[in-house]
C-alpha cells in the first residue's frame, strides 16, 4: 500500500460522513469501546483521519500511535512492538503465563499459531490496564504495510472492545478488509470538495472550467489536488495556459507510487507502462507489445498481486482511478516515448488508425506537420469518441508548424471536447486560443462555440451578446454559420426572457438568407424569420416560414441531417403548434445525438421532445423524457438545460396535482436561475397549479400574469401563452380580469393562426370561462371545445374540460346534464391517475345530488398496458427484479409503475394487489398473453 502525505488539513473537505463515524466513536468511548477501519486509495485521506481522531481525542483520551512499515513486514510482530511500547509497563497487571507470552512477541521470539488466541487476550488485557484513568484511543495507520501478525492480533482485539473504554481506529489500502469491523471507504471527492481544497491552497480561486478540469485530472485524490495546487503558476489558475494531465511526478503522491513501483521486477515495470500508456486497455495490443519487447503479459503477475492492476482474458484494468496517470507521469521521458513507439508498432495503421497516430504523436518531440495533419485526418467527426477525438486534435495543434493550422486545430478540438459533453475542457481551450491566436474569423468562430456552451451552462444573457457579435464577424465567409449562430442567439434571448431583443435576430437573419439557400441553411433561416413574426404578433407570416422549416426538417439526409437542424425544426413544429410531427423530429434529433455520441446537443433534444409530448397528452411519457434529460444535463454540465428539465418537471407534477414532487423539483432550482428565465417561469406556472388546485384563484392568476409583460417583449412570452388556460381559469373566479384578457387575445391570435384543434379547443373553453355564468355563450363555447378536443391524444385536457362544463351547469342549477360531463371528467381522471382531479369531479357530483363511490371500472382500463403486464406479474408472485429481467427494464422503472398501479387502483400491498386479480373478471395471467 502507498503512503502518501502526512499533509494535514484543517478541514477535511468532502470526509464529513467519516469524520462523524470517528466523533461518534470516541465520544461513547466512556460507556463501551469499538473500532473503526478506513479505507481508501493511495492519497485519500487516511493519515488526515488518523490525525483528526487524535486531535478530537487529545482532551480525554491516552492516544496509542503506530503505523505499518514495509521495511518490517518481515519481522513478525514488529508493528505491536512500536505501538505498545509506551505501555509496556502496564503489564504488570496481567497473569504471568498471559505477560510471559506477549513479552516473547515483543521481544521477537515469536508466538506459536495455536497460542495467538491467547497473545490477543493478552494484548486486550494490557489496553484495558492502560485505560484505567482515562479512555484509550489505540490508531494504526496503514497496518495492511507492516507485518501480517500485527494486523491478525489488532483485528481479534477490535473485535472484542464493547466493554473497555479503549477505541481503535485502523486505515488500509482500498482493497483490504478486516471481518466484524465498521468499515468506511474514502471515496473520491465529489467537484465541489475538490474545487474547494485547490481552492484552499491557491492565491485566489481558480477560473470555473480551470477549477473543473484540476478537479478531473485529480480524480477527487485529495493528495493529487494538492500536489497539483503545487506545482501549477499564475498562467495555469488562471486558465491562460495548458493545464497539467496528471498529477505531478515528484510531488507526495508519486513519490510513494515510485516507491512501490521500485519494489517490482524490471519486466513488471515495463509492462505496467505499456498498460498505462494503452488506453485501451485492449489485452490483445500488450500481448504483441509484449511480444515485441521480448516479454510475456504474465509479468504483470506481480503488479496484480500488489493490487495495481486487474488482468482478465480480454483486458488489463487499473484497479485504482490515478494508478495509470501516476505509472505514466513516473517514467523517465525517454521509456514514456520508447514504449509510445513500441504500441504504435504493433498497432494496424488502417483498423487502429488514430490510436497509432496518438502514439506516434506522444514519441514525437517538436513540429511534425504530416504527423498532425494525419492526427486531424484520423479525428474527423469523432468516429472513436469525441473525447479523443479533441485530445488528438489538441496533440495536432502542439504539433503544427504554423499559427493559424494550430488554432484551428484547437478550435475543432474545443467543438469536439464540447460535443463530448465537457464544457469545462472546451471553455479552457477556447482560452488558450483567445490567449495565442489574433485572426478574427477564427475568433469569430470560438465566440460561436462559446456562446452556445454559455447559453446551455451559465448566463444566456451574456451568451446572446456573444453570440451576435460573433455571428456578425464570421457572416461574411460563413453564412451557414452566422445563421446557425444568430437562431441560438434568438434562443438565448427567449431563455432570458429578453424576446424584445429577437427583433435584432430577425432582421439580421433576413440580411444573411438568399434564394436557393442549402436546406439546412434554409431551414435556419425560416426558423429565426418565423419565431421573430410570432413575438411580434405575425402570424400571417409565421407560420409559413415555420411549417416551411418542418417540412425542410422531415426531408434532411446525409451530411445535412444534425443534431442541430433537427433541433430547429422541432422547435419550428412546436412553435406552429404542428405537435406529431415535431416529437417525430424531436425524436429523430434524440436518436442521432445518441448514436453519434453529442452529448451537448441531447439534453436540448430532450428538452423538446418533453413539451411535444405535453402538448400531445403524454405527461407520463413528458415526465420521463425530462429525467433523462435532466441526468444528461447534470452528466454534462448544463446547468441552464438541467433547470428547464426540473421546471419542467415541476409543471408536469403541479398538472397532476402532486404537490410533494412539483415541490421538490423547485427546490432543486433553487435560487439560481434570474427571474424573468425559462426555469424561473415554469416554475412560477407550476406553483400557480397548485394554487388553481386549492382553491386559490387570486394568487394562482397573479403568479401567472407576472410571467411575462404583454407588448414589451420582456418575460417569458412562450411560457405564458402555454399557461394561458391556467391563467384564465383561475381569473374566472375574479371580478377583475384585464391581464386573463389580455393574455386569452395572444393566445386567439396564436390558437387561429394553427391548425390545432387542441389549442382551438383550449381557446374556446377560456370564453366560455370568461362568458356570463349561464348564458348561452358559455355553453356554446363548451360545447365547441368538448367537440374539437382531439379524440386520440388530450385526454387530460378534454376531461379538464367536461370538468369545468360540468360545474358551469351545476351552478346554472342544471344539476341533471352536469352529471354526465362530471361522470365522463371523474372516469378519465381515474383512468388517467390523477387522484386529486378525480376527487375534485367527485366532490362536484356530490354537490350536483349524487351520491358517489370509488369508481367500479376493471383494471384493464384503469391501467396502462405496460402497468397492467406489470401488475398480473405481481400477482403471479413474482418479485421486482425477476419482473425486470422478463420485460428487459430496470428496477427502477418496474417500481416506478408499480407505484402506479398502487395508486390506481386504490391498494397500498403486493397482497392487496393479488387479491384484486383472484377477483377480477378475466384477468387471466401474464403468461398466458
Amino acid at each position: 500500500m502507498v503512503t502518501a502525505s502526512r499533509v494535514q488539513l484543517t478541514v477535511l473537505r468532502g470526509r464529513d460522513d467519516q469524520c462523524g463515524a470517528v466523533r461518534s466513536l470516541l465520544d461513547g468511548v466512556t460507556d463501551g469501546g469499538g473500532a473503526l477501519l478506513l479505507h481508501g486509495e493511495p492519497g485519500s485521506g487516511r493519515t488526515a483521519l488518523v490525525s483528526y481522531a487524535h486531535r478530537y481525542a487529545a482532551k480525554d483520551c491516552t492516544v496509542l500511535a503506530g503505523a505499518g512499515l514495509p521495511e518490517e513486514a518481515m519481522l513478525p510482530y514488529a508493528g505491536l512492538q512500536r505501538l505498545l511500547d509506551p505501555v509496556r509497563d502496564r503489564a504488570a497487571a496481567l497473569p504471568e503465563p498471559r505477560r510471559h507470552l506477549l513479552f516473547r512477541a515483543l521481544d521477537g521470539e515469536g508466538c506459536p499459531p495455536e497460542r495467538r488466541l491467547a497473545l490477543s487476550v493478552a494484548v486486550l488485557g494490557l489496553l484495558a490496564a492502560a485505560a484505567r484513568e482515562r479512555p484509550l484511543l489505540v490508531t494504526m495507520d496503514d497496518v495492511d504495510r507492516g507485518d501480517p501478525q500485527t494486523t491478525q492480533v489488532l483485528a481479534v482485539v477490535a473485535r472484542r472492545l464493547r466493554c473497555l473504554p479503549v477505541a481503535v481506529v485502523l486505515t488500509a489500502d482500498a482493497t483490504a478488509t478486516v471481518d466484524g469491523l465498521v468499515t468506511y471507504r474514502l471515496s473520491p471527492l465529489v467537484e465541489r470538495d475538490s474545487v474547494a481544497v485547490l481552492a484552499d491552497r491557491l492565491p485566489e480561486r481558480p477560473a470555473v472550467p480551470v477549477a473543473a478540469m484540476l478537479a478531473a485530472v485529480g480524480g477527487g485524490n485529495p493528495q493529487a489536488l494538492v500536489d497539483l495546487a503545487g506545482v501549477l503558476t499564475p498562467g495555469q489558475w488562471r486558465g491562460e495556459e495548458p493545464l497539467p494531465a496528471a498529477p505531478p511526478a515528484d510531488g507526495a503522491l508519486g513519490r510513494a507510487y515510485r516507491t512501490r513501483l521500485d519494489r517490482l521486477p524490471a519486466d513488471t515495470r515495463r509492462m505496467l507502462l505499456l498498460a498505462a500508456l494503452d488506453e485501451s486497455d485492449d489485452a490483445a495490443t500488450l500481448v504483441r507489445a509484449a511480444g515485441a519487447a521480448g516479454m510475456a503479459i504474465e509479468a504483470l503477475a506481480p503488479a496484480e498481486a500488489a493490487g495495481l492492476v486487474r488482468v482478465e482474458p480480454g483486458a488489463v484494468t487499473f484497479t485504482q482511478p490515478l494508478a495509470r496517470a501516476m505509472v505514466a507521469a513516473g517514467a523517465p521521458l525517454a521509456q514514456r516515448r520508447a514504449a509510445h513507439r513500441l504500441l504504435a508498432g504493433v498497432l494496424d495503421p488502417h483498423g487502429q488508425r488514430l490510436r497509432r497516430a496518438m502514439h506516434l504523436a506522444d514519441a514525437t518531440a517538436g513540429a511534425d506537420p504530416a504527423l498532425a495533419e494525419e492526427l486531424e485526418r484520423a479525428a474527423a467527426g469523432g468516429r472513436t469518441g469525441w473525447a479523443v477525438a479533441s485530445a488528438a486534435l489538441c496533440r495536432a495543434a502542439a504539433l503544427s508548424d504554423r499559427p493559424l493550422d494550430a488554432a484551428a486545430r484547437l478550435l475543432a478540438a474545443a467543438r469536439y471536447a464540447w460535443a463530448a459533453g465537457q464544457p469545462g475542457q472546451a471553455r479552457l481551450l477556447l482560452d488558450r486560443l483567445r490567449a495565442t491566436c489574433a485572426d478574427p474569423v477564427v475568433d469569430g468562430h470560438a465566440g460561436l462555440l462559446r456562446g452556445e456552451v454559455d447559453l446551455r451552462c451559465d448566463d444566456a444573457t451574456g451568451a446572446a451578446a456573444t453570440l451576435l457579435s460573433a455571428a456578425r464577424t464570421v457572416a461574411g465567409v460563413d453564412r451557414a454559420r452566422a445563421l446557425e449562430g444568430l437562431a441560438r442567439a434568438g434562443e438565448a434571448v427567449c431563455f432570458a426572457g429578453d424576446q424584445y431583443r429577437y427583433a435584432e435576430v430577425g432582421r439580421r437573419a433576413a440580411e444573411l438568407r438568399q434564394r436557393n439557400d442549402p436546406p439546412v441553411v434554409e431551414l435556419t433561416g425560416c426558423l429565426v424569420t418565423g419565431v421573430a413574426a410570432t413575438l411580434r404578433g405575425d402570424h400571417e407570416r409565421a407560420g409559413p416560414a415555420l411549417r416551411r422549416a418542418v417540412v425542410l426538417g422531415g426531408r434532411l439526409t446525409g451530411p445535412e441531417l444534425t443534431t442541430t437542424a433537427l433541433t430547429c425544426a422541432a422547435a419550428a413544429g412546436l412553435v406552429v403548434a404542428v405537435d406529431g410531427a415535431a416529437h417525430r423530429l424531436a425524436e429523430r434529433a434524440v436518436g442521432l445525438a445518441r448514436e453519434r455520441g453529442e452529448l451537448s446537443m441531447l439534453s436540448r433534444a430532450l428538452e423538446l421532445r418533453a413539451v411535444a409530448e405535453y402538448w400531445l397528452g403524454r405527461h407520463e411519457a413528458a415526465a420521463e423524457t425530462s429525467r433523462d434529460g435532466l441526468r444528461v444535463a447534470r452528466a454534462t454540465g448544463q446547468f441552464n438545460c438541467a433547470n428547464t428539465h426540473l421546471g419542467m418537471l415541476a409543471v408536469l407534477a403541479a398538472v397532476r396535482a402532486d404537490r410533494e414532487n412539483c415541490l421538490r423539483r423547485i427546490r432543486e432550482i433553487g435560487t439560481t436561475p434570474t427571474p424573468g428565465s425559462r426555469p424561473h417561469a415554469l416554475a412560477g406556472w407550476a406553483l400557480a397549479v397548485l394554487d388553481l388546485v386549492d382553491g386559490r384563484h387570486a394568487e394562482a392568476a397573479n403568479r401567472l400574469a407576472s410571467l411575462a409583460r404583454l407588448g414589451t417583449g420582456r418575460g417569458q412570452v412562450l411560457v405564458q401563452v402555454m399557461a394561458t388556460p391556467y391563467l384564465v381559469e383561475a381569473a374566472a373566479h375574479l371580478p377583475h380580469r384585464p391581464a386573463a384578457t389580455a393574455a386569452l387575445a395572444a393566445f386567439d391570435r396564436w390558437a387561429s393562426s394553427t391548425a390545432s384543434p387542441l389549442r382551438r379547443a383550449l381557446s374556446a373553453r377560456c370564453h366560455a370561462l370568461l362568458a356570463a355564468r349561464g348564458g348561452v355563450e358559455a355553453e356554446r363555447e363548451f360545447r365547441t371545445a368538448l367537440r374539437l378536443h382531439p379524440m386520440e391524444a388530450g385526454a387530460f385536457e378534454r376531461a379538464r374540460t367536461e370538468l369545468l362544463f360540468g360545474q358551469e351547469l351545476r351552478r346554472s342549477r342544471r344539476p341533471r346534464d352536469a352529471r354526465e360531463h362530471l361522470h365522463r371528467a371523474r372516469e378519465a381522471f381515474t383512468l388517467l391517475g390523477v387522484g386529486r382531479w378525480a376527487e375534485l369531479a367527485t366532490a362536484e357530483l356530490r354537490a350536483a345530488g349524487e351520491s358517489v363511490g370509488p369508481p367500479d371500472l376493471p383494471a384493464a382500463r384503469l391501467l396502462t398496458g405496460q402497468q397492467l403486464r406489470i401488475a398480473r406479474l405481481v400477482a403471479e408472485g413474482a418479485t421486482n427484479r425477476e419482473i425486470a429481467a422478463r420485460m428487459f427494464l430496470s428496477t427502477r422503472t418496474v417500481d416506478h409503475h408499480l407505484r402506479n398501479v398502487f395508486h390506481r387502483l386504490g391498494i397500498r400491498s403486493r397482497t392487496e394487489l393479488v387479491r384484486a386479480f383472484a377477483t377480477e373478471p378475466h384477468a387471466g395471467l401474464a403468461s398466458d398473453r
